[in-house]
């Protein structure tokens, strides 16, 4: 009988995954795969035989395994589903990192009642499956040493908790200056951004302001405590911690909550209800022809275009969108209706990159953002008027992300281009729904074309 699985020579590894010596992981042709390296290999084992991961795939907690024979240096060669899209913590809104942090916690704690504990605390050991987590480091489990510390304490605060406390406290996002420092938001620098008052706070006081202080001088390159001297944490004080961190954390808001213009824009923007019923047709009608069963949604507010989409056939939506709390509301909606959806963090003008080690250990927006349809709903102009980006440019933008669309042109007689260029001077000639129209006919077919308010907005189906 031959080898059903590559050998390792055959594997091509995935950028990101190089710093772990327990094991890494590749892929081969559709199919992902994880090395178990000798080091690591009793503890896999351990709970494997314990029915550790067979228990928390049922559970929808750990992502699913096969495990295969090992070559080459491994003793064993793990067998994943590849999942729908990758998603980075730089990329989440506050809602989905909040529920990120509450998850691994939930799993740490968990674990410790089976004699189990994870070896660190990685944001990025947590994938999103639609609204749901989902953990996918299996060589993160490991057996529970009696009195050991949580070495993976600042870790966590430093990818989940700073970041959140950034928006709680001061109505500041994460996401840039997460993706500008791949590890998250250093406890140091969040320190010194706090008032007296602040570091008052028992849980600031414990989790970050002491935190800060014991690591100083304490800490290796990649930010694990090191060097505790013996001292010894019992069980029953590790869950408390852990516990009184879930806590603060399941209580933690955005600062600010006031409504913002696209946070409310489904219940206040300008098409009356015949025309949204209209442009949802077009949807649904666009998906049926199609067959999509994939779809990106660009500018995707709350979810309302996303939803039709997903009730016309379509299995998967993602959601990109700059506003945080139209994010928020959208990953709320996704939970209480159970929608395959995924909301997340984009501005269109600067795209996550490729970047990391050899700019090869995060990919970019380009390279993961794809679907067999793309919808582009009164977006184009946030690009072309707002920021000045050549509309062939942005037309190119979009239909690079799917074979099929749809895209809806807003000419300058709509009144929100209005209010765009009522206080600088119109420098766009060329922006015209005719040369829109030319530019997206010289390069996909046009199915179908239909004009959706009195304004003058016109949506377009295209294919490859």
């Amino acid at each position: 009988m031959g080898r059903d699985h590559p050998t390792m020579a055959e594997l091509k590894r995935i950028g990101g995954s190089f710093r772990d010596p327990s094991g890494q992981v590749f892929e081969h042709e559709d199919r992902i795969y994880r090395s178990v390296t000798p080091v690591a290999a009793a503890e896999y084992e351990a709970a494997r035989d314990g029915g550790l991961f067979a228990e928390l795939v049922a559970s929808g907690r750990l992502v699913g395994l096969t495990e295969h024979e090992g070559t080459e240096g491994a003793s064993y060669l793990l067998e994943h589903p590849r999942l729908d899209f990758i998603s980075f913590p730089y990329e989440w809104s506050f809602s989905l990192l909040k529920d990120a942090a509450l998850f691994h916690l939930d799993l740490q704690l968990d674990l410790l009642t089976k004699g189990f504990t994870l070896s660190d605390a990685s944001a990025y050991n947590v994938q999103f499956d639609g609204p749901r987590p989902l953990f996918i480091d299996h060589l993160s489990i490991r057996r529970y040493r009696e009195g050991e510390f949580w070495t993976g304490h600042r870790q966590f605060c430093e990818q989940f908790l700073t970041p959140l406390l950034l928006r709680a406290f001061f109505d500041v996002p994460h996401n840039s200056w997460y993706r500008g420092n791949l590890e998250g938001i250093p406890v140091s620098d969040f320190a010194r951004l706090l008032p007296l008052r602040r570091k008052l706070s028992w849980n600031v006081l414990t989790q970050i302001v002491l935190q800060d202080r014991f690591q100083r001088g304490r800490t290796s390159d990649a930010g694990v405590s090191v060097n505790l001297s013996g001292r010894k944490l019992p069980l029953s004080g590790f869950r408390a911690m852990l516990t009184q961190l879930r806590n603060w954390i399941a209580r933690l808001k955005p600062r600010h909550v006031a409504p913002t213009t696209w946070a409310d824009y489904a219940s206040i923007n300008t098409y009356s209800d015949g025309e949204t019923s209209q442009k949802k047709q077009f949807i649904d009608d666009a998906v049926r022809a199609t067959g999509a069963r994939s779809v990106v949604d660009l500018g995707c507010n709350t979810g309302e275009y996303t939803k039709v989409a997903l009730q016309s056939g379509a299995v998967r939506g993602l959601g990109f969108d700059f506003d945080q709390q139209a994010l928020d509301q959208a990953h709320h909606r996704a939970k209480a209706e159970s929608l395959n959806f995924l909301p997340l963090y984009l501005d269109a003008r600067n795209p996550s990159p490729d970047q990391g080690w050899t700019q090869n250990e995060r990919a970019g927006f380009g390279s993961r953002a794809k679907a067999d349809l793309v919808l582009a709903l009164a977006f184009e102009h946030h690009l072309a008027i707002a920021h000045n980006v050549p509309l062939d440019q942005v037309v190119d933008w979009i239909i690079g992300i799917a074979k099929h669309g749809v895209v809806e042109f807003v000419p300058k007689s709509d009144p929100t281009i209005m209010k765009m260029l009522a206080l600088r001077e119109d420098i766009f000639s060329s922006y015209s729904e005719e040369t829109f129209s030319a530019i997206l006919r010289s390069r996909r077919r046009i199915a179908r074309v239909e004009r959706i308010s009195g304004s003058g907005r016109v949506l377009y189906a295209f294919s490859d």
